[in-house]
């Protein structure tokens, strides 16, 4: 199952490979596939890419007051939660 990871408030700001990767994920979701037919694909690409443009806007728009999160703590912070989780 695909992690959630928020796009919002991180230093480095999320990348544009990362704002697409969430926009095929919902799209996927979505759609209820991961591979569309040749018939669908077409339109299935064109919402990958404007629901990526319009995430690119949220991103970069959205204010907040707290200081963004580090990606390298957070990462280490995930995987020793994982670790913890799956130590069994």
């Amino acid at each position: 199952m695909p992690q959630h990871r928020p796009l919002n408030n991180f230093e480095p700001p999320a990348t544009d490979d990362e704002v697409h990767a969430a926009a095929l994920q919902y799209v996927r979701k979505v759609a209820g596939t991961t591979k569309p037919s040749k018939v669908n694909q077409e339109v299935f690409d064109r919402a990958v890419e404007e629901i990526a443009h319009i995430t690119r806007h949220l991103v970069d728009d959205l204010v907040t007051t707290v200081p963004p999160k580090d990606r390298e703590a957070e990462a280490a912070k995930a995987r020793a939660r994982a670790q913890q989780r799956y130590a069994s």
